[in-house]
């Protein structure tokens, strides 16, 4: 077989970081990901989002410590623990042990890799002439996944602190000055803040002088927990509370602060007349009822944490009501607008007008709070009411369909390039993706205050789904639309302020297929704060030349690269590009963009990262015309026991010639001719393609940097374990075909094909192979384990979804409901199957799961299935743990639960393996040819070996900022 380079790196619930202004990330993200996560981009311009995907799947590694340069929550450490632990090497068989209810500690060459104290996080200044290292803890306490929480709307409120629940903090800020030769100076410590503070949502003010954050402190007399807003001057480091009053509270259920302008801000706080939280009544007013008499078509997906009756209506009310305050720097305080459930609030760039968003009542008992009845207002920044752009009613009805969207104005943002301009979307098919329509979206814009009479003109009008927009000025802008179902992207170019200016195509392509991917175009920041396209001026060139920053998809593996690109006639220079013998760069941000006037080619700045398979990601100023790199960090390896671990990307193909890849991880001075084959771990996630050639092209590059999280499959690296890591998984609906009526039949055929290679290569040895995944990862390891039995020897499936008919109206990229696809709703589903499951599997799962579709129930009935036909099974349930697993306590067990797994029924594994092969696969291979046969009588005969069946993961990405 080949051996070429390739994977696609999957990281569940991944948020891209850049220098721009984000929005909070989930709190306790799925600890999948890497030890170092990422940040939303929080935007006034909008970008495609299936453009993202690439650019998001290549920054994981190597943005995991920057933050943006203007606001972010902290990353969540954690510390010591109240709770006992007991320590084992992971190899005991005492049922005391293993059944004893205590939490216990995973073997120390384990231990030590996740105990090792996480790096800092970077955020640049405004004007680049300035970095924060914003210090984390390591991994919490479950004492405080322990604190109550209230469930309502979709979220999790800490009451305690007003604010989303379980959320991170950092435990320091140091600043440094960036020195004109790209060296750091001294740290100087901010510093003023109560002992123990912890701290979040630091933003920088927009001249840089300033920062603003919050800060809480957990008393030991129980008394209140409520974030206080801070300002700290940067050039001492001095911090104090922003307002004189010490009875003044962030409410940050929602949004918290935002730079008005350099001296004040505007923030949410908690009402000062807001009294006690309302009491539950011992005694019901009356039955909880629903009614659908109009006969309404409402199908809406498994959400959790929704309001169950009045009591929690006015519990939401109670805890997400702010009063929105205008404070400056000098303590001037003003009150602005009356009470409300305000979720957004953001200024112009003239710094005129505030753009406030709020929902209201009638509130629902069947989706979250993002479809709440909606109000879009417009206010002057001293607080007079200017007008309502609009009050969109409660959004129950919104369709299952990919790209099905609210009815009405959506999307309402301010141009970038504008002193107050408004832009936004409005669906002309009712919201509906399964209605033919042309144009599908229009794009409207309009001043703030309007003349009267004067009506939104119309920039666009899109036959996709509208993606956003990215600003240069009125000769220049990038629209972007999409279409799950085709996977088709395309990219328009415009003159909004050029009314004869005919639209036209720059770039029409399949989201799927990596290696045509152009790239997407580098942003500066304005005086104002907003982000637009940089233009780029060449000497005694007058062409309009813009950046485009690609990851560069190969063949070969992904070579990072940034072009230089003629707008008008499409020619572009390539200008830079990664080394890709050895090393993984990337070009993370503009550091040039500080001053005003022209961006020139030979005064350019960039920020880089560079890092390698066995050299951690550092940060470097590249500047021009010289290219010179100057290192700006120099942090320690995370996990020097396994600097030289072995790492090579294959590439394998499946019997109906797809081609996979995947990442082979082998430990630290192993030599397959003198140590023989290894235990292996393969660890994966499946994904979805609309054809065969983007399925089989090779995603990641050889030289990345392995990061190793928490519960990182890679820890077992340290235990002699081959990994086989992110083997392709693809599940492919061609054409007309859904990807998931062959779901089975391609998730065995892409599972035996990766197992082959590693058994080809020498280094695993065929009766020591075990599986696992997290979320749909653990779907398939349940659903290997039932059709695959023959391929591994046990299975480890953490807080995954078993049973598909209990989540009816579509699940992971499933549009489909349970009575439109019967058939595969019930074939995908495990537990459908736990009669033939009889290989060792492992269930974890978080007590309080609130990811939609796999509640806590799906593992605990997949449990009992399992022990009703006599199935070797374990069930772990972690109290107080969501869907990505927390605490200190948690994730020790958890690795401590995985290992004892892998060691008791991997590793001692002493079945006659290939007898057991001989016997699992003819059994297998009949229940393929059943499920082909089917097909193919479905589809009116045909041989089934010829047709298409493959996908890789298309997962639509949040809009964001290119």
């Amino acid at each position: 077989m080949n051996q070429m380079m390739g994977l696609h790196k999957v990281y569940h619930r991944l948020t891209i970081l850049s220098l721009f202004p984000l929005c909070p990330p989930p709190l306790f993200p799925s600890l999948k990901l890497s030890r170092f996560t990422l940040g939303h981009l929080r935007t006034h311009h909008s970008a495609n989002s299936a453009r993202l995907r690439s650019i998001m799947a290549a920054a994981t590694s190597r943005l995991g410590n920057l933050v943006s340069a203007t606001s972010f929550v902290a990353e969540d450490g954690g510390g010591g623990s109240n709770v006992s632990v007991n320590s084992s090497t992971g190899t005991s068989t005492l049922d005391d042990e293993a059944l004893g209810g205590k939490y216990q500690l995973p073997p120390p060459e384990i231990k030590d890799i996740v105990d090792a104290p996480p790096l800092p996080a970077l955020s640049f200044s405004p004007q680049r002439d300035k970095i924060l290292f914003l210090k984390r803890r390591s991994l919490p306490p479950l004492a405080e996944l322990a604190r109550p929480e209230e469930k309502l709307a979709g979220m999790r409120i800490d009451g305690k602190c007003n604010t989303r629940s379980r959320m991170s903090f950092y435990i320091g800020i140091g600043i440094h000055q960036l020195l004109p030769d790209g060296s750091l100076g001294p740290e100087k410590e901010v510093h003023g803040f109560p002992d123990g503070g912890k701290i979040n949502f630091v933003t920088w003010s927009l001249d840089g002088r300033h920062l603003a954050f919050s800060i809480r402190v957990d008393e030991e007399d129980n008394s209140s927990s409520m974030l206080r807003v801070w300002v700290a001057d940067v050039e001492t480091g001095k911090a104090r509370p922003l307002f004189q009053s010490q009875d003044v509270y962030l409410n940050a259920v929602f949004d918290n602060f935002v730079w008005v302008d350099n001296s004040s801000l505007l923030v949410c706080t908690i009402p000062s007349s807001r009294g006690d939280p309302p009491k539950k009544p011992l005694v019901p007013s009356g039955p909880k009822i629903q009614s659908n008499e109009t006969k309404n078509v409402v199908q809406v997906r498994t959400f959790q944490d929704l309001l169950k009756d009045e009591y929690d209506e006015d519990l939401f009310d109670y805890y997400a009501t702010s009063q929105l305050v205008l404070v400056s720097l000098d303590g001037t305080v003003k009150e602005i607008g009356p009470p409300a459930v305000y979720t957004s609030m953001d200024p112009s760039p003239d710094q005129k007008y505030l753009l406030i968003s709020s929902i209201h009542r009638p509130y629902s008992f069947i989706v979250p709070c993002g479809r709440f009845p909606k109000r879009v207002e417009l206010w002057t920044t001293d607080g007079k009411f200017v007008r309502e752009l609009c009050d969109l009613p409660l959004a129950e009805d919104i369709p299952i369909a990919f790209n099905s969207v609210r009815k009405g104005m959506r999307s309402i943002n301010w141009r970038a390039d504008k002193p107050s301009t408004l832009y936004w979307a409005e669906t002309q098919d009712e919201g509906d993706a399964k209605v033919e329509v042309s144009p599908r979206d229009i794009i409207y814009t309009q001043p703030a205050e309007p003349l009267e009479g004067e009506q939104p003109e119309i920039l666009h009008k899109l036959d996709l789904r509208y993606g956003g927009i990215s600003w240069s000025d009125d000769s220049l802008a990038l629209v972007y639309e999409s279409w799950y179902k085709t996977r088709r992207t395309r990219t328009w170019v415009i003159s909004p302020g050029f009314k004869d200016a005919s639209p036209r195509v720059l770039f029409d392509r399949s989201s799927e297929d990596a290696y045509s991917d152009p790239g997407s175009p580098m942003m500066r920041r304005t005086p104002s704060g907003t982000y637009v396209i940089a233009k780029i001026k060449k000497e005694n060139d007058e062409g309009t030349y813009v950046l485009l920053n690609g990851i560069g998809a190969t063949p070969e593996g992904n070579i990072p690269f940034l072009d230089l690109f003629d707008i008008n006639t499409g020619s572009k220079e390539r200008i830079w590009q990664s080394d890709k013998e050895k090393y993984f760069e990337t070009v993370v941000a503009l550091m040039s963009d500080h001053k005003e006037g022209d961006l020139y080619l030979d005064q350019l700045k960039l920020l880089t990262s560079k890092e390698s398979k066995t050299e951690n990601t550092q940060y470097y100023i590249q500047s021009w015309p010289d290219k010179k790199a100057c290192p700006i960090t120099n942090f320690p390896h995370p996990y020097p026991q396994l600097a030289s671990l072995q790492k090579e990307m294959i590439r394998y193909q499946r019997k109906d010639g797809v081609q996979l890849t995947a990442t082979l991880y082998l430990p630290p001075g192993y030599d397959p001719s003198k140590d023989g084959p290894l235990p292996c771990l393969v660890w994966s996630y499946p994904g979805e393609f609309k054809s065969k050639d983007a399925a089989g092209q090779v995603r990641g590059s050889p030289n990345e940097f392995a990061g190793i999280g928490p519960t990182s499959a890679l820890l077992w690296l340290a235990r002699r374990f081959a990994i086989l890591s992110g083997p392709t998984i693809p599940i492919i609906g061609e054409g007309d075909e859904e990807a998931n009526d062959r779901y089975v039949e391609q998730l065995v055929a892409s599972a035996e094909a990766a197992v082959e290679e590693v058994i080809q290569r020498g280094v695993a040895h065929p009766g020591k192979i075990a599986v696992g995944g997290h979320s749909y990862g653990a779907f398939m390891t349940a659903n290997l384990l039932a059709h695959a039995p023959h391929i591994f020897c046990c299975g480890i499936a953490r807080s995954g979804a078993y049973n598909r008919t209990l989540t009816p109206f579509g699940f992971q990229n499933e549009d489909r409901t349970l009575w439109e696809a019967t058939s595969t709703y019930v074939e995908m589903s495990p537990f459908m199957s736990a009669n033939k499951i009889k290989k060792p599997i492992l269930l974890i799962h978080g007590e309080e799961d609130n990811n939609p579709g796999t509640l806590t129930m799906q593992s605990d009935r997949f449990f009992n299935a399992l022990k009703g036909h006599g199935a070797l099974c374990r069930l772990v349930v972690l109290p107080f743990e969501s869907h990505g697993y927390a605490a200190y306590e948690s994730i020790m067990h958890v690795l401590w639960e995985t290992d004892r797994w892998l060691q008791k029924y991997c590793v001692s594994n002493a079945s006659d393996v290939g007898t057991e092969l001989d016997a699992c696969k003819c059994d297998a291979n009949k229940d393929v040819t059943d499920s082909e046969n089917k097909a193919a009588a479905a589809s009116g005969g045909g041989d089934p070996e010829l047709e298409d069946f493959e996908h890789q993961g298309f997962h639509p990405v949040p809009r964001s900022l290119l």
